[in-house]
């Protein structure tokens, strides 16, 4: 049974990870999904793929950053595939340094822009028309960053998903009795392309027991699917397997530090 047939979800940061297996669950529920991300390439990819599996896919480069580019999107997509039912704000990125010691304000604003700015840009985009039809979902990905903040995410980025679940908690407060359906999801570690950029990118065998990223795209096609009765306003999910990260933290402490800096560990 197709739970979204028709429905049109319009998906942030589609070309890989968590993105690309949601966009991919949506359309064989019968979504049809318009794709975004920087690159435009691996978009087309997933396009392909959802389309040789029978699926309907749209695929468009979109600079998060940029609210006009935000807001031109939407348009273009209402006026050539039709309104938005769907919005998944799951594209999102950490900052290169990760403690508020070291990090530069040029570098958080990056991240509260991309992780917290952007969901509020493309939520003002898409919500003037769910509310006209009084119907409409927007699910964003947040991190289990914000109940246990440290280096391993890092200040910016915790700050900015703890941003975003309070913003989300106000839509779902404010706009819930409108027909508008508002969930945080906060997953901890996943196994995704972004683990690359960690100050200590993780073993092979310490990815081997963080969630995959299809398993958050569960969760992600399970609160989009659900019939119009019935909202989950968050829902957290974590591998089952909790890993020692305390070498990670201990290398995200320093990245960014003065050579000088009194207080760093000498060089072995």
């Amino acid at each position: 049974m197709a739970l979204l047939k028709g429905k049109i979800a319009l998906v942030t940061g589609a070309g890989s990870g968590i993105g690309r297996e949601t966009a991919m669950l949506l359309a064989k529920e019968g979504a049809i999904v318009v794709l975004t991300g920087r690159r435009l390439d691996p978009l087309r990819e997933v396009a392909d793929l959802i389309e040789r599996k029978k699926g309907t896919a749209v695929a468009r480069s979109l600079d998060i950053e940029s609210r006009q580019a935000i807001f031109d999107t939407v348009k273009s997509v209402e006026e050539a595939v039709g309104p938005i039912d769907i919005l998944v704000n799951n594209a999102g990125s950490a900052s290169k340094v990760l403690n508020a010691r070291f990090i530069s304000e040029e570098e958080w604003n990056s991240t509260i822009n991309v992780n917290l700015t952007a969901v509020f840009n493309l939520t003002q985009a898409v919500l003037p028309g769910m509310l006209a039809r009084e119907d409409g979902t927007i699910i964003t990905v947040s991190s289990l960053a914000v109940v246990n903040p440290n280096l391993l995410g890092g200040v910016a980025y915790g700050a900015a998903k703890a941003g975003v679940k309070n913003f989300m908690t106000f839509l779902h407060n404010t706009y819930r009795n409108q027909g508008i359906r508002s969930t945080t999801i906060l997953p901890g570690e996943t196994n995704t392309p972004i683990m690359d950029n960690r100050a200590r990118p993780p073993l092979k065998e310490e990815r081997a027991v963080m969630m995959d990223p299809l398993e958050v795209a569960r969760a992600i096609t399970l609160c989009a699917s659900l019939g119009k009765s019935a909202v989950i306003p968050e829902l957290h999910i974590c591998p089952v397997h909790m890993r020692d990260t305390s070498a990670d933290i201990e290398t995200a402490r320093w990245v960014g530090a003065p050579a000088d800096t009194p207080d760093m560990p000498k060089k072995k």
